[in-house]
């Protein structure tokens, strides 16, 4: 059976302290990679495979470019993104439904309720209830039913994985990682999600990630980076913690479902994260501090930013200790 990493192969990365206790611990596995594809930085099981679940978006999005789809500007970064669900948000899901000539209804991922409150608050008032546009994946899958719309692909199985699309996901996700899939599962929002090693994926955000200054890069990818870059709030949401990385330090940088997460500077230094517990409230703060601890970014800006992303332990509506490194990810600060 494959499987990710145990417990034994993990280590301390971060830890939650309330009033003076340590409450709570999360282990796991992160790697920075180099701009070269070296790795920097290991700690724990960084080639045991993993889910990335939407760290890959980007590559997704890649994917649905590569088979005609026209994507522009805010369009772009949503389709790599895991968006909030604001009202602004939808009206580009809508926009590019529009375009590729399909309606909401043939969205496949689950109806939701916006994470963006005004929106939620809008949709309880019209009484529309939950909706596919709000699904913080609907971008994702509007790309791929652009796709189908372009190739005249079956729109009705496009999340099959031997469909047309998800055969072509497959092979940008292997071609970016430098590794092939271990194992395909089905994401939350009902897309095939494909098992891939810390590592690979680190590498993956490296190659995005250099692909505006490189003139030997795909176009696609490098499109992809500097609309993320350009237009953060529709990768994830204003003051969501990709959103405001991706403002103030020009990093790209991508959440995953069940405690991952992948990050990378312009000039190709990468981390990625995997929280074992599957808890991911820690890791912008450690994969922020791993690309500090290797050189890559700032420390001082670095601590502005994650001072504004990462929210305190509260008790009775008051400051009752912070989350913060675990032994692991301290000892390269020393």
């Amino acid at each position: 059976m494959i499987q990710t990493f145990r417990a034994h192969d993990a280590v301390e990365l971060a830890v939650l302290e309330r009033s003076g206790f340590v409450e709570s611990r999360h282990v796991g596995a992160a790697v920075v990679v180099a701009g070269d594809g070296s790795v920097v930085t290991s700690l724990g099981a960084i080639d045991s495979p993993v889910f990335p679940r939407s760290s890959v978006k980007p590559f997704q999005a890649l994917a649905a470019m590569q088979a005609g789809v026209p994507l522009r500007g805010a369009q772009v970064a949503i389709a790599a993104g895991s968006h909030t669900g604001s009202l602004d948000h939808m009206d580009v899901v809508s926009g590019m439904l529009k375009a590729a000539g399909v309606t909401e209804d043939q969205l496949g991922c689950p109806h939701a309720w916006p994470a963006d409150p005004p929106a939620r608050a809008w949709l309880v008032r019209s009484e529309r209830g939950k909706s596919r546009l709000a699904m913080n994946c609907s971008g994702k899958h509007a790309a791929f039913l652009w796709a189908c719309t372009e190739n005249g692909w079956d729109t009705a199985g496009y999340l099959e994985p031997n469909h047309p699309m998800q055969r072509a996901v497959r092979t940008v996700i292997e071609e970016y990682t430098g590794q092939p899939v271990q194992h395909t599962g089905v994401d939350g929002c009902g897309a095939p999600v494909m098992a891939v090693t810390l590592t690979g994926l680190a590498r993956a955000f490296t190659t995005l990630a250099k692909a505006p200054s490189d003139k030997n890069a795909n176009a696609r990818a490098a499109t992809i980076a500097t609309s993320m870059l350009d237009y953060p709030w529709a990768v994830e949401g204003h003051g969501r913690p990709n959103t405001v990385v991706m403002e103030e330090l020009g990093v790209l940088a991508k959440l995953g479902a069940e405690g991952v997460i992948a990050m990378a500077t312009p000039t190709g230094a990468s981390v990625a994260v995997k929280m074992l517990d599957g808890n991911g409230r820690a890791a912008t703060l450690v994969g922020l501090t791993l690309l500090a601890a290797a050189g890559a970014l700032d420390v001082p800006e670095v601590a502005g930013v994650l001072a504004k992303v990462v929210p305190p332990v509260m008790g009775g509506g008051r400051p009752a200790g912070s989350l913060r490194l675990g032994s692991a990810v301290s000892a390269l600060l020393d």
